[in-house]
């Protein structure tokens, strides 16, 4: 993402996984605000921890003080293991939080399209124990996928215009829980020429 990025590997259920790293340049004395780990779009649709939307959030959660853990779901690039339908690709999650995450500072869970199943889901599974401080959902693949159900701090952001998940399958996911969901007017599901207003999206809710 940046000359500051450092990429090593994990290991994971099913092998290593590929991982960036990536730190504030300028740490304010109190030191890091928290570790956010991002999850990827779709593996077999091209996704991977270098996708447009994974790099924004990375860039969106370092500017605000974090350390912005990316990684590769098994089978994509550098990654061992194979697709398994979403249900090890939450366990992959699990494993990079287990790793990455510090006890004394507060967890983020990030994630686009697909990923945004994955981080709902392994946020449900840590909530009991070790619970994440917020979720950040964007195109949450609510049509193919069972997205948990989540905080309600949990920031939700879609394009109105999305045409991989429909807008109204997201609202559908969020009415029973009362969640509110921002929308993007005239916005498709990548956010096309759109990363800099998702960044700020993001940023004005921390604030």
């Amino acid at each position: 993402m940046n000359a500051h990025t450092r990429r090593c590997t994990l290991p994971g259920p099913t092998g290593t996984l590929a991982v960036a790293i990536d730190e504030p340049p300028h740490l304010p004395a109190t030191g890091l605000r928290g570790v956010a780990v991002i999850c990827h779009p779709h593996p077999l649709h091209g996704g991977t921890m270098d996708n447009k939307v994974a790099q924004t959030l990375a860039r969106t959660f370092v500017q605000l003080g974090y350390r912005a853990v990316r990684f590769n779901f098994r089978g994509v690039a550098g990654s061992e293991g194979q697709w398994d339908e979403g249900r090890g690709e939450v366990d992959d999650a699990l494993a990079v939080i287990a790793a990455q995450r510090n006890p004394d500072l507060p967890l983020v869970l990030a994630g686009f399209s697909f990923g945004a199943y994955v981080a709902s889901q392994a946020a449900a599974q840590i909530a009991a124990s070790a619970p994440a401080e917020r979720l950040v959902l964007v195109g949450p693949a609510t049509v193919n996928f069972e997205v948990a159900a989540v905080p309600a701090n949990t920031v939700v952001i879609h394009g109105e215009a999305d045409e991989v998940v429909p807008l109204s399958a997201t609202l559908d996911w969020a009415r029973p829980q009362a969640l509110p969901v921002v929308v993007v007017p005239g916005v498709g599901h990548f956010f096309h020429g759109q990363l800099g207003l998702l960044k700020s999206i993001i940023l004005g809710a921390w604030h």
